[in-house]
């Protein structure tokens, strides 16, 4: 369940191309990303210094590796649609959107650049053409 954020709701109207969902997802992303490697910090106290420390940073190619794992499992074979529906077409526009969240003061980061998001991987390569079905044999 998602709640109206104002603040986010300010960067999407600074930067129209990307939906307030796709904001929304990428947040969740990096959460997502966070747990899968182990990085997760500690509740939040209120101290700023704590949310940029070096063991809690992930770098842009990890991010993007967090998003690819969270779209399939929440969208399957329709992330692609889902991306292109939010605006996203390649993985520099997460980067683009990374940067507008750090710019709307919802994100931050340590030494990143754009350029660390450039053509990490080709989405449709990552979301249609690799997907496969995750089956549980009931055990």
């Amino acid at each position: 369940m998602s709640f109206f954020n104002p603040k986010l709701a300010e960067v999407v109207k600074r930067d129209p191309r990307y939906s307030y969902e796709a904001y929304e997802f990428l947040q969740q992303a990096l959460s997502h990303t966070l747990q899968q490697l182990g990085r997760e910090p500690a509740p939040d106290t209120g101290d700023e210094a704590a949310a940029v420390e070096p063991k809690n940073h992930v770098s842009g190619p990890e991010l993007l590796e967090g998003v690819r794992s969270l779209a399939l499992r929440e969208f399957g074979l329709m992330a692609r649609t889902v991306f292109h529906m939010w605006g996203i077409r390649k993985t520099d526009d997460f980067g683009e959107m990374v940067f507008n969240l750090v710019e709307g003061k919802l994100m931050s980061i340590a030494d990143d650049r754009r350029e660390d998001f450039r053509d990490v991987f080709d989405l449709d390569e990552a979301l249609v053409r690799n997907y496969r079905i995750p089956l549980d044999d009931g055990r």
